[in-house]
């Protein structure tokens, strides 16, 4: 079975950690500045043997470095968000079908077959450019659903609200994926009822609000769309894979993912379950860049398939990324 047959077929944890160290060997061999992240480390890739050997890359290296396959062209290039004079990070994806089978079976894993959905995508901040994993995957759910009312919502919210209100939109399983602050924005200015829609939030204000804790952004949604409870998805731009909650902040992952958590203190030190500190992903669909990605996020593991998201550090940068400058 080839690798990128594998990583959709895990069963097992056993299955995981062995697909697992496939992946990391084969990055170590063909990613060469994971290779010399790990050379500086002084790992050597036949002595890892648990995931939790791996090294697990700085995510600042997307804004520095090309993390790609030395022997992969970019079928696409993804860019981070970020506001004027911000180095944004860059994304190379060699295999175009690889994300979307990902976003795909990850979403309909915990929802669903996306075709049954209608899809009403409000992102306007990633829309007006067009270099956006979040973008690029809704745009594939919407082209993949069978309704003729799914699509995209720029800065149009009373054609947004007049879809959410037909009565014929209340029979069918209704998608609502936004970036926070176009979410809150509809919330403040709109009185729409969204019992039975799902409402998903995609973190972020993107400098258009002050920044807010989860709970208070959904605490104020579920009051204004009379809802019981906000999901949300965890995906980022170096990523290929999301990770969906269904409410309360706990997110849960697919079989290709693992979440682990380091001491803030020491960027190589992990630590155990219940406990806060930096998030350490696990993404085997990443493939042909790296799957082992040591990101900006705080949060803590609740099982081998859950955990929370808490804040973010408050530094730029994450400790560790000093060891290279090429």
């Amino acid at each position: 079975m080839k690798l990128e047959e594998e990583i959709f077929n895990i069963q097992s944890e056993e299955d995981f950690i062995k697909t697992c160290l496939k992946v990391f060997r084969y990055q170590y061999e063909h990613t060469l500045v994971y290779q010399k992240y790990c050379d500086l480390l002084k790992v050597n890739p036949d002595e890892v043997k648990k995931t939790a050997e791996i090294p697990f890359l700085p995510i600042e290296f997307f804004k520095s470095h090309k993390v790609l396959n030395k022997n992969c062209d970019a079928d696409i290039q993804f860019m981070s968000s970020g506001t004027t004079g911000q180095q944004r990070s860059i994304h190379y994806v060699a295999d175009t079908d690889l994300y979307e089978k990902s976003c795909l079976l990850t979403f309909e894993k915990f929802y669903g077959s996306v075709e049954d959905f209608t899809v009403l995508a409000l992102l306007p901040s990633y829309l007006e450019r067009d270099n956006s994993s979040l973008v690029h995957m809704a745009n594939d759910f919407i082209k993949r659903s069978q309704s003729s009312e799914s699509g995209f919502y720029l800065n149009n919210l009373d054609e947004l609200v007049k879809t959410l209100e037909n009565p014929e939109i209340k029979k069918k399983k209704v998608l609502l994926i936004g970036v926070t602050f176009a979410l809150l924005d509809l919330a403040e200015n709109y009185h729409v009822d969204l019992e039975n829609i799902i409402v998903m939030e995609t973190g972020g204000m993107k400098g258009r609000r002050k920044e807010m804790i989860r709970e208070e952004v959904h605490q104020l949604l579920k009051k204004s769309f009379n809802t019981d409870k906000i999901h949300s998805e965890y995906g980022m731009t170096e990523l290929l894979s999301q990770a969906y909650s269904k409410g309360h902040g706990v997110f849960d992952l697919p079989k290709q993912m693992q979440v682990l958590i380091r001491d803030t203190e020491d960027p190589l030190q992990l630590i155990g379950e219940n406990k806060n500190g930096g998030i350490n992903v696990i993404d085997l669909a990443n493939l042909h860049s790296c799957s082992f990605i040591a990101t900006q996020d705080l949060g803590r593991k609740l099982t081998k398939s859950k955990f929370e998201v808490i804040g973010r550090f408050d530094n730029s940068d994450i400790r560790g990324c000093n060891l290279m400058a090429l």
